[in-house]
């Protein structure tokens, strides 16, 4: 299967946000993409294994890299070996390579996540925004598994010993849907490892749905496609 297919990634922009395996479906939207690729970061990130690094921010140094390499990976220097974002913006970057793929917030390696009012961090030319959600976090207490388990506990009126079921997080998704803090156009369950996750993303899809639908009849509801990244 070709995953950039179904999920729709145009020549362009594209932004993924979340957690449980940004970084594995960055590259391998990047093996897969037909043309050229830049990954970035709006906020840190790791450079990406095999890749030839950008970081000194000239749009020259990423066209004379791209000669050489289909994909390349941009970013400026930062502290323990991690990239920040690049100076050129997601804009200037687009104009250099057919697609680019922007790693757009963090999430400490947890499979689920609570976003801060203060992100993630879309660059505004987006074209699609992919958000990813870790199936290996269902069914575990929420302290053990989501990034920032405070927010979803002050949020929903939860404990951080109560258990993260895809209906809760659903819930916690749809909250923040509502008021504007993620928007994606496409939600990607990852680590479907068996029929038991595919069940679980399911149910995940379905009461996100139906939470949207009850709140505003006119809400965008978001594809929910669950999947397994190796890698």
């Amino acid at each position: 299967m070709n995953l950039y297919r179904s999920l729709r990634v145009a020549p362009g922009v594209t932004s993924v946000v979340g957690s449980g395996g940004k970084t594995s479906l960055l590259a391998r939207l990047a093996r897969e993409l037909p043309g050229s690729v830049i990954l970035t970061t709006s906020t840190h990130i790791l450079p990406f294994d095999n890749m030839p690094l950008v970081t000194d921010g000239d749009a020259r140094s990423v066209e004379e890299a791209l000669k050489s390499s289909r994909v390349v990976c941009v970013g400026s220097p930062e502290r323990e070996g991690k990239l920040a974002a690049p100076s050129l913006s997601a804009a200037e970057l687009a104009r250099l390579a057919d697609y680019v793929l922007v790693e757009a917030d963090g999430a400490h390696g947890r499979p689920l996540k609570a976003h801060a009012d203060w992100e993630p961090n879309v660059p505004a030319t987006t074209r699609t925004t992919i958000l990813l959600v870790g199936a290996s976090g269902f069914g575990r207490r929420i302290a053990e598994v989501v990034h920032r388990p405070q927010l979803i506990c002050e949020r929903l009126g939860v404990d951080g010993g109560d258990v993260a079921t895809p209906e809760l997080m659903a819930r916690h998704l749809a909250w923040e849907m509502k008021r504007g803090v993620v928007t994606p156009d496409v939600v990607l369950v990852n680590q479907c490892d068996g029929e038991g996750r595919r069940d679980e993303a399911a149910r995940f899809g379905e009461e996100l749905a139906r939470l949207l639908s009850v709140a505003d009849a006119g809400a965008h509801t978001p594809r929910v496609m669950g999947v397994s990244l190796l890698g």
